[in-house]
């Protein structure tokens, strides 16, 4: 017998008529059945929303000690939140429980910022004819928030959307994705735990083209939060007019390992980065352009660093590198290299896949029209390109049409700033690799990554609209 997940709508735990079965991504059996909600299912979730933000105005400290109580239930359920992760989305175990320990911190600091949310003065009575009058902004909800998080983090992305959105006095309806939905449903016990008021987080689950398209379409949804395809995130964008959009979108993050790079400590970042959760993170690095005078000595040392990553069982806590989400995903980058490697690419590792799990892969001599370079491969692989002069290799950074975040490695100061002015991404890293975050920055792309920033403090501002208050004082 399969565990049974139902969905939660309105602070009742929902059985639906349809279930969806659970797959452990290790063994690609299925581990528990999850409730998928049907038309009248989301549409009571979102009504569940608007009716409780109407009706349940929470002061700033009660979101606080609300979000705060959520976060110390992840650490007091982190065992099994972290296991839950790496059945569902095939995430190694102590990737999982980092993961727990970050969504934790993301919820903490979005407690913290709860407090924080506040308006200025306007100095209107500089303008001439308005002597009498003072002015001030204030931060206001923008209502019901519709958020739709994807399988890679199935907590902390879901943390990223659903904390900083309750901070700021909204509710929410949250799609997780279907392969991985158990943690956002453990999540909204957490809540339920915490003592939210009903309505104000609903948990529905279901496919993109269901529920996702019904969510988008709803009117009543005032702000949309969503992690994902750049194809995916201009649908939301052309489907939802006007309405807000934090839209965190696709990537190939690029990195550079310039002459002057400690050539050591580049390699071990990157063997690390490159690889972890399979290469399935938005800012894996998945290009990396090495300067011809430390070319040999950086790739001898990044293949001996690939090769000490353990590779298999993600159960086991000292496994670096464990499944993809699926099979078909493991055959996709397995074509892709195959492919590069067809048209004249070098394989120096990898490129094995058995079942779900391909190995680490590194190639070289690839041309900036193949996939693995030019488009996002989510996948462990990683792509060698070689240059000389700064400038051409900056130029060829920035042809990719997607820029969330990149990085270089130097000692040269003068060329680590030239670099972050000139690199087209939303963050750049500096003697670190692409993947570089924690979850009090701001983070965002530009181009084809998306657009608006996640992060609570950042987060928080998108989902709150500014309003003018102007006094008009007696003589």
């Amino acid at each position: 017998m399969l565990e049974e997940f139902k969905l939660f709508i309105n602070g009742q735990w929902t059985q639906t008529g349809e279930t969806l079965d659970v797959i452990d991504k290790y063994t690609q059996k299925p581990f528990a059945k999850v409730y998928k909600a049907g038309e009248k299912d989301v549409d009571r979730a979102i009504s569940s929303a608007e009716t409780a933000y109407k009706k349940h105005q929470l002061t700033p400290y009660k979101r606080y000690q609300l979000l705060k109580k959520v976060s110390e239930l992840l650490i007091q359920n982190k065992e099994d939140l972290a296991q839950t992760i790496t059945k569902e989305a095939g995430k190694p175990l102590k990737q999982a429980r980092t993961e727990i320990e970050r969504g934790a911190q993301t919820f903490e600091v979005a407690a913290e910022e709860a407090k924080r949310i506040s308006g200025e003065g306007i100095p209107v009575e500089a303008a001439p004819g308005s002597e009498n009058r003072m002015a001030f902004t204030i931060k206001v909800p923008v209502g019901v928030v519709g958020a739709i998080s994807p399988f890679n983090f199935p907590l902390n992305l879901v943390a990223h959307k659903v904390a900083p959105a309750i901070a700021a006095g909204n509710a929410v309806v949250l799609k997780p994705a279907s392969a991985t939905p158990l943690t956002a449903i453990k999540l909204a016990k957490l809540f339920q735990e915490a003592g939210l008021p009903d309505g104000l987080f609903n948990v529905v689950v279901g496919s993109g083209s269901t529920v996702g398209n019904q969510m988008m379409e709803d009117s009543r949804i005032q702000l949309y939060t969503f992690t994902g395809s750049a194809k995916i995130g201009l649908k939301l964008k052309q489907t939802t007019g006007l309405k807000k959009l934090i839209l965190e979108l696709g990537n190939n993050s690029p990195v550079i390992v310039d002459k002057e790079a400690d050539v050591e400590q580049a390699a071990n970042n990157i063997a690390q980065k490159g690889f972890a959760f399979a290469g399935q993170v938005c800012i894996s690095v998945q290009r990396v352009y090495v300067h011809e005078a430390v070319k040999d000595e950086f790739q001898k040392q990044l293949l001996q660093a690939i090769k000490e990553l353990k590779v298999g069982d993600p159960n086991d806590p000292e496994t670096d590198v464990g499944p993809m989400i699926d099979e078909q995903e493991a055959r996709r980058a397995e074509d892709w290299v195959k492919e590069a490697v067809d048209n004249g690419a070098e394989l120096l590792l990898g490129g094995n896949r058995q079942g779900p799990v391909f190995q680490p892969t590194v190639v070289t001599n690839v041309k900036n029209d193949m996939r693995v370079v030019c488009e996002e491969i989510f996948a462990p692989v990683i792509s060698l390109l070689d240059y000389q002069d700064l400038d051409e290799c900056i130029d060829q950074v920035n042809q990719s049409p997607y820029g969330l975040q990149g990085g270089i490695f130097t000692k040269n100061l003068d060329t680590a700033f030239y670099a972050a002015r000139k690199v087209q991404v939303g963050g750049f890293m500096i003697n670190d690799s692409s993947q570089y975050r924690v979850d009090l920055m701001p983070y965002g792309g530009v181009k084809d990554s998306g657009s608006g920033k996640e992060g609570p403090k950042y987060s928080i501002a998108e989902m709150t609209e500014e309003r003018l208050v102007v006094l008009n004082l007696k003589d």
